[in-house]
């Protein structure tokens, strides 16, 4: 006897039919996307993610004479770092700055490399050849003042800020990363020695800080200065 399939169930069978060949089709057009056209970007994306190299110097002991009196020791010290993130240019200004409010709350200094001074608009070059040189670099005007240059940056790394000393701040360390250059995996350091009050105000509010790390470094001592140097003061 043959098998009647009423109309309205062959109709529900048809659209689910063409329904999981839909879904079918989107699953493999996004895993061609994902794995052939965007591929090596994502691999190299996860791989960022999950590796990153550091170097952890270990801390030498202490030297101390026949008294007990520390003729060379060890403290520790703290340096910081910054890492390129995905964070759009107005974001990446404003981490830089609140970075710098952090240093500056605290005594805490940064590298500062860029060559304009501010109140009043001044080159820290050496020498004209210097000046000469750097514009020429920079593709900049061999007649442009100090503040026309300074305004080139500000206007490069589209920054808003009015205040005059929080812009040259921003300049000066996306100056440098420009200079140096950075990326998810190789740093720029923006300090040589920070307080531990900064070190703990940055770990304490790492979420605000995207891309920005502590190192912590066993730095030498030495209380009584060229005491012996002969024999402390030696790398091993």
């Amino acid at each position: 006897m043959r098998r009647v399939i009423k109309p309205n169930l062959k109709l529900r069978y048809n659209i689910i039919i063409t329904f999981a060949y839909i879904v079918g089709i989107i699953l493999l057009i996004r895993l061609f996307d994902l794995q052939v056209i965007h591929g090596e970007e994502y691999r190299q994306t996860s791989n960022t993610r999950l590796t990153r190299e550091s170097t952890l110097e270990a801390a030498r002991g202490s030297i101390v004479d026949r008294s007990g009196n520390i003729i060379a020791g060890t403290n520790m010290g703290f340096s910081l770092e910054f890492y390129k993130t995905k964070l759009e240019n107005s974001a990446l200004n404003d981490t830089i700055l609140s970075m710098i409010q952090v240093l500056n709350s605290n005594g805490d200094g940064f590298i500062d490399t860029f060559p304009i001074k501010i109140n009043p608009f001044e080159f820290k070059f050496g020498s004209q050849e210097q000046e000469i040189t750097w514009k020429g670099s920079n593709k900049l005007p061999q007649n442009a003042t100090a503040e026309e240059c300074f305004n080139f940056f500000k206007e490069k790394y589209q920054i808003i800020n009015e205040n005059i000393e929080d812009v040259r701040n921003i300049i000066a360390i996306r100056y440098r990363i420009t200079e140096e250059g950075y990326s998810s995996t190789k740093s720029i350091t923006i300090s040589d020695e920070i307080s531990r009050t900064s070190a703990l105000q940055f770990n304490e509010r790492s979420k605000d800080f995207p891309g920005v790390n502590v190192v912590v470094e066993a730095n030498r001592y030495y209380p009584e200065q060229t005491l012996a140097a002969h024999i402390v003061r030696i790398h091993w």
